[in-house]
């Protein structure tokens, strides 16, 4: 792992979870940032977020009281951009819109130096279309961080083909520092390889559903009992090694002309909308979120943060 630079200035634009995620990350590795957001009620939440995050972190028992209140103040909040002028790494985490963030970039290229980074956490948006309107393409790519940040280390970086090596280095070295697990992609591709893989299951899971196969618990159920408890350790494509290819060969004839492979799933969610149920923030989804299932939820969060130790392991670059 490369040292630590604390001098490094971050900073980070939008307040909501995901963003506070983020600032929340770099604060526990002992970085000072800075949050900004538009939206001043969001922004009026950035030290209550951030504050569940470090007490969560505290609960698990893997920072002590001291270390909650250094992290908790090494966050701090802007009400302009302005304020973001000296952050040599600045992480985009609004809204998954590409006019949105092509706006902001422009902002941000206003107030930052020649030698700042942006770089968005977009879930799916290629960075090429992101960066299609920037004066400095080179200081721009794609920090793609998962949900929760602070329990799940895993980054993919995706750069441009304008993408500077120096910006790619920069931000690999500044995420290992922050304890992240930087993933280098060799190719740009919609929703990168995490969020392929999880929409991959998601599709095969809805449709499940949907025809009546099996109710929801049973699904999640035989995911968490079964894969779930494999890919830990064991990738999908290494575990087809360990199984023997002609085996998964196979299989896979016999099987994959079954599998789902149109979006018809989505019409369960769509569904769900149109009834109000958007999931845990509504308290109804697919599942009912009553007091039962949020104490298992915050259960099973305390043991993916003890049980597999935030330890981002050896980072592995890839050729570009």
């Amino acid at each position: 792992m490369t040292a630590k630079n604390f001098n490094t200035k971050i900073a980070v634009v939008g307040a909501g979870l995901m963003g506070c995620g983020i600032a929340s990350k770099f604060a526990l590795a002992g970085f000072d940032v800075v949050v900004y957001d538009s939206n001043a009620s969001a922004l009026n939440h950035t030290k209550q977020n951030c504050h569940a995050v470090f007490l969560e972190m505290a609960v698990a028992n893997l920072i002590d009281q001291s270390e909650l209140a250094a992290a908790q103040a090494r966050v701090r909040v802007a009400v302009s951009l302005a304020e973001l002028s000296e952050s040599a790494l600045v992480i985009e985490a609004i809204v998954e819109s590409i006019s949105a963030k092509q706006s902001l970039y422009a902002s941000l290229e206003a107030v930052l130096s020649d030698a700042a980074i942006i770089a968005s956490s977009t879930s799916a948006i290629v960075p090429e279309t992101l960066s299609e309107h920037l004066r400095r393409p080179g200081r721009f790519l794609v920090a793609h961080f998962w949900n929760p940040p602070h329990i799940i280390p895993l980054v993919e970086v995706v750069p441009t083909l304008k993408t500077e090596h120096g910006t790619v280095a920069a931000t690999m070295d500044l995420l290992t520092s922050a304890n992240c697990k930087p993933m280098l992609l060799r190719k740009a591709v919609p929703g990168f390889i995490g969020n392929r893989l999880q929409f991959a299951v998601l599709r095969e899971a809805l449709h499940l559903l949907q025809t009546g196969i099996a109710d929801a618990d049973t699904i999640d159920e035989v995911m968490k009992q079964s894969l779930g408890r494999r890919y830990r350790w064991i990738g999908p494509l290494e575990g087809a090694d360990i199984g023997g290819l002609e085996t998964f060969l196979a299989i896979g004839t016999q099987l994959l002309p079954h599998l789902a492979h149109s979006d018809e799933g989505l019409d369960l969610l769509r569904q769900l909308l149109k009834e109000k149920h958007g999931g845990r923030r509504d308290g109804q989804g697919i599942y009912s979120w009553n007091a039962e299932r949020e104490l298992r939820l915050g259960q099973s969060r305390l043991k993916m943060l003890t049980e597999a130790p935030n330890d981002p392991g050896p980072t592995v670059q890839l050729d570009s």
